[in-house]
């Protein structure tokens, strides 16, 4: 028997290449279907070369089959072996580089999905894509040093851009979270120099609202706060609401319900009970109610120790209820 120039256990039978008039190959008359009887299908592009251009041997399994063994790797093995991650059979264009970059841990979302490969990814032939870092701070360091409308540096910013900038965006300015304490409603448009003093690190400023509101504080009149003794912590009345309105102070229920019980809905100014501006624990029940004093005195004329004032109301009726 003649040795096979194939290799040992070459299992494929000559007549499906070969004929009885020779060993001469005419590749149309070939029935072996390299689809159905290879681990290498031949797809796209590979439809078009040559047996030779693969198999340069008669020994068909010495032929390669990894991309890297074919094919020059242009991106300087900065990507890897593995080709069909980027590329497939049919041409060496890439049509899913936001995919990949999603895979690799960095979104392509905002300005990002409109930047070239070679303004992140520079080398000298503008292939190779050495692997980069994830981090604000790798490839914008010189926008955070040469900030100045806030100086970064001088104001000891983080270099976690993303947590005044927001990564969709098209640009720096106007898309700030600023989520450790939120610009919205009555905070919405301040300047940073407003709470931020020049010169000082930002996270120098206080979050407490007197920081920046003592003067509104002091000068309010109708109640003043200062002769009142109110607290300076604006948040026990007022909310984010542009005005200071409304202004509630909702712990007054705990002393006496305003908001609930029959207190409700029946009066729209402090002042109403709180005549006295200066001294917000004396209040009035008896210049709030419609009744006079002989309407009162009949009512409770079976009530021992009644008498008609504010404080003998509060002491029988701590929850502004009748009976």
């Amino acid at each position: 028997m003649a040795q096979s120039p194939h290799g040992d256990n070459f299992a494929i039978s000559c007549v499906e290449c070969h004929t009885t008039d020779g060993w001469d190959v005419t590749l149309s008359e070939v029935s072996f279907d390299h689809n159905e009887n290879t681990s290498f299908p031949l797809e796209g592009r590979h439809t078009s070369v040559t047996c030779t251009d693969c198999h340069t041997d008669l020994e068909f399994k010495n032929a390669p089959t990894q991309c890297i063994d074919c094919h020059t790797d242009v991106h300087q093995q900065t990507v890897g072996n593995d080709c069909v991650r980027c590329h497939d059979s049919n041409d060496w264009l890439v049509n899913e580089i936001p995919e990949i970059h999603e895979m690799n841990g960095f979104p392509l979302e905002g300005t990002h999905a409109l930047t070239s490969c070679v303004d992140c990814h520079q080398s000298a032939n503008t292939l190779a894509f050495h692997p980069l870092g994830n981090a604000c701070m790798d490839c914008h360091r010189e926008d955070y040093l040469s900030a100045s409308d806030p100086d970064h540096v001088a104001s000891g910013f983080s270099m976690d851009c993303a947590q005044c900038h927001s990564p969709i965006s098209q640009e720096w300015q106007g898309e700030s979270s600023h989520f450790f304490f939120p610009l919205i409603q009555g905070h919405d448009g301040p300047d940073c120099v407003d709470c931020h003093m020049p010169g000082e690190p930002f996270a120098a400023a206080s979050p407490e609202c007197v920081s920046c509101h003592m003067d509104d504080y002091q000068n309010t009149s109708n109640p003043s706060h200062v002769a009142a003794g109110m607290s300076t912590d604006c948040t026990i009345c007022h909310d984010l609401t542009p005005g200071w309105r409304p202004a509630e102070y909702r712990d007054h229920d705990d002393l006496f319900p305003i908001y609930s019980g029959e207190h409700q809905g029946v009066w729209f100014s402090c002042v109403e009970c709180h005549n006295n501006p200066t001294n917000f624990s004396a209040f009035s029940c008896i210049d709030c109610h419609e009744h006079n004093q002989p309407d009162m005195d009949d009512k409770h004329d079976d009530v021992g120790g009644y008498q008609y004032n504010s404080q003998a109301c509060f002491n029988c009726h701590p929850n502004g209820e009748e009976g």
